[in-house]
């Protein structure tokens, strides 16, 4: 694929749009060039497209009006906006399908929702005005007003802050993962040094916290498999985490990490919440994607969880490799009788670059999209609602992923995904945001991505996330 434009800010828009149309075809062989022009007179966008396939060529010319603008910004995002509905009917007509989440590409549709809300529009006709003005299907549109109906504990504040602590490290790497992290056993030796470094960067950050006198919402200690660590370990680790807050969680992950010892460390420093994640309830499936757990060890540990009155959280995901949608069911089936006080349903990811059949490919993302339908419709009709929702890039079908509670959500897991409260991150790889409500502007923090770099830099990581509290000043992110 190839796109001539003089618009750069517009090309990874237009590319993933028009990727998420070819889902199901080998795009190298289709060999498709896009060449796009605009130009913008006041409220109007001349709009001008031109894709020419190997066996076709469609284009499209179109004045759009746009609404009134406050700012560049603003302006942006409306012509962002326009450009991809012009694009997505041309593609539409072309492929003769349409796609769930219609034109939107974001990982977040419910902040389009919030988008709708301030503009004016009554939030009883969200539904309407998604599937109008972005083509989303009745089904998501309906899905991204339940979720922002539910999301009733977002309390905007500059001072609030939610403290994030990232460790790196799984038993083994999943085949379909694309998170940086490392086995254990190949880093073993240095893990020692790196829990140095991160309680030193914790400290500092306590520090920070009592100097400007945030307020810690949350804690949230993700991976990787947190649980990796043993016991001692994790109590060096949680002893400096010492805030009073009534949401601590702990991602356990994978059941052969989680221990009778490991939970009451986990209970004896204030965690309320953890998960277990079985992904699939296949052992077949769980084999095939390099998890070293079977589906009975999720349920073993669940129960022993159940003894320290945790909330759970427990996560499947959709198309996983070989996986067929009676295998799906199963997984759902028994989810919903362990009855997690949490479920998150995720859409398997693609891995970049991945080559794939075109017959395989669309049979695969029809039986992961009746996967996503069943699933979510079968935790509705058990008393499951939607609270948070991402998407990822070329994830199945252009699907997403959504959270669900009985009767608790995850306020962090809301934070992060609505960016409604700043989050100072520690560990490598982990991105701190700082988050202005009154100057309407986000600034993020990320430190270095490997651990071994993380170690040898870890005054650097430090003296960084000062700056970004101290003078709110842009950060470049670290490569």
């Amino acid at each position: 694929m190839k796109i001539i434009t003089e618009e750069s800010f517009l090309e990874q828009e237009i590319y993933e749009l028009v990727h998420l149309f070819m889902q199901g075809t080998v795009i190298d062989e289709q060999k498709p060039y896009i060449y796009f022009s605009m130009h913008l007179n006041q409220q109007e966008l001349f709009i001008d497209f031109k894709i020419e396939f190997e066996d076709d060529v469609v284009s499209s010319s179109k004045t759009v009006k746009i609404e009134e603008y406050k700012n560049e910004l603003e302006q942006k995002r409306y012509v962002k906006q326009a450009v991809k509905r012009e694009l997505y009917i041309l593609l539409s007509k072309k492929f003769n399908k349409s796609l769930p989440w219609g034109c939107l590409t974001g990982i977040r549709p419910t902040k389009i929702g919030y988008e709708l809300l301030e503009s004016g529009v009554d939030k009883y006709f969200i539904k309407e005005a998604l599937i109008d003005k972005f083509f989303v299907s009745p089904q998501k549109a309906k899905l991204v007003d339940k979720i922002i109906k539910n999301q009733t504990c977002i309390i905007k504040n500059d001072n609030l802050v939610d403290l994030y602590v990232n460790i790196p490290f799984c038993p083994s790497k999943c085949s379909y993962c694309s998170f940086i992290s490392s086995e254990f056993k190949a880093v073993e030796k240095i893990i020692p040094d790196y829990l140095n470094a991160l309680l030193k960067e914790i400290r500092a950050t306590k520090q920070i916290i009592i100097n400007k006198s945030y307020i810690v919402k949350t804690i949230y200690i993700g991976g990787g498999t947190p649980t990796v660590l043993s016991a001692e370990q994790l109590e060096m680790l949680l002893q400096e985490l010492t805030f009073g807050v009534n949401e601590f969680t702990v991602e356990c992950g994978r059941p052969d990490t989680i221990t009778k010892e490991k939970l009451d460390v986990l209970k004896k420093y204030g965690v309320t919440r953890i998960s277990i994640n079985p992904q699939t309830f296949v052992d077949s499936t769980l084999k095939r994607i390099g998890r070293q757990h079977s589906s009975a060890d999720v349920i073993e540990a669940y129960k022993l969880a159940l003894d320290y009155d945790f909330s759970v959280n427990m996560d499947l995901i959709a198309g996983l490799p070989g996986e067929t949608l009676r295998g799906f069911k199963k997984s759902i089936k028994t989810v919903l009788e362990l009855f997690p006080d949490n479920i998150t349903i995720h859409t398997l990811a693609l891995k970049k670059g991945s080559q794939l059949v075109l017959d395989s490919a669309q049979n695969e993302n029809e039986i992961t999209q009746a996967m996503v339908e069943y699933g979510q419709t079968e935790l509705f009709e058990n008393g499951y609602k939607p609270y948070y929702m991402y998407k990822l890039k070329n994830q199945n079908a252009g699907l997403e992923n959504v959270g669900f509670y009985r009767d608790k959500v995850c306020q962090f897991n809301i934070d992060s995904m609505e960016e409604t409260a700043s989050i100072l991150a520690c560990g490598a790889n982990a991105i701190s945001k700082r988050i202005y409500f009154y100057d309407n502007r986000i600034e993020r923090q990320a430190n270095v991505k490997f651990a071994s770099d993380y170690i040898s830099r870890i005054d650097e990581m430090i003296q960084r996330k000062k700056e970004l509290s101290e003078h709110g000043s842009e950060q470049s992110l670290l490569s």
